[in-house]
């Protein structure tokens, strides 16, 4: 039988009025193209469902055909409230700063976490994709990074980006608030950090080697 894996992203498109932001658009195309290779299942959904906005700046002149041709996938995404953790093997929420503002405090986000985690399955995040994993707590009330080695974008790289006095909070500073170990390569380096069945990577850079962790331990 074919693994099924739930990409989960964002719905936010603004950081500010002048500001547009959404979903990184690489982060997504290179791991579904990665899973996709495989022949898994892949469930695109998000909080609110329907169509993702895309950060204008993830999107180069020349951006790979291949990463473009993943864009029909972003057009009707599945309400995150129709899909179970029990349905998929392994999660994984792609990033974008757009998830730096709904992924935090979603509720079924958060219990979906919980019950891949706690069920031994993959759970995976890269770049601000981290932002689900800061609300999600564990059965006994522990933060679910707590005490774990995650990867996740770095306050030094959020400060050259400009954008860091606009995020709700700074995504490295919080997961180690929270009790994780936070390991980072050079800014804009491609670092993944796999702790158990805990896969993180830090930046678009590190996208592709997030994926190929998640498809060896689904292989295994």
């Amino acid at each position: 039988m074919s693994k099924k894996v739930l990409m989960i992203v964002t719905n936010h498109d603004k950081i500010t009025e002048e500001q547009s932001t959404g979903l990184w658009l690489s982060e997504f195309g290179e791991a579904y193209n990665e899973f996709n290779k495989q022949g898994y299942e892949v469930t695109v959904a998000s909080p609110n469902g329907g169509g993702i906005p895309i950060d204008p700046n993830s999107v180069s002149d020349d951006e790979p055909q291949e990463i473009l041709n993943t864009k029909p996938h972003l057009e009707n995404t599945t309400p995150i409230v129709d899909v179970e953790a029990d349905d998929y093997d392994a999660i994984f929420l792609p990033g974008g700063h757009g998830t730096m503002f709904d992924f935090p405090d979603n509720e079924k986000l958060q219990k979906l976490l919980r019950a891949f985690y706690e069920d031994d399955k993959v759970v995976s995040a890269v770049c601000h994709g981290p932002a689900g994993l800061v609300g999600a707590t564990l059965s006994n009330g522990d933060p679910l990074v707590k005490g774990r080695r995650v990867s996740a974008f770095t306050d030094a790289e959020e400060a050259e980006t400009g954008l860091d006095e606009h995020m709700p909070f700074l995504l490295e500073s919080r997961l180690t608030e929270l009790g994780a170990t936070v390991q980072s390569g050079a800014n804009w380096s491609e670092h993944v950090e796999v702790d158990g069945r805990l896969i993180t990577g830090q930046n678009p850079q590190s996208t592709e080697a997030a994926a190929k962790e998640v498809v060896k331990q689904l292989n295994q």
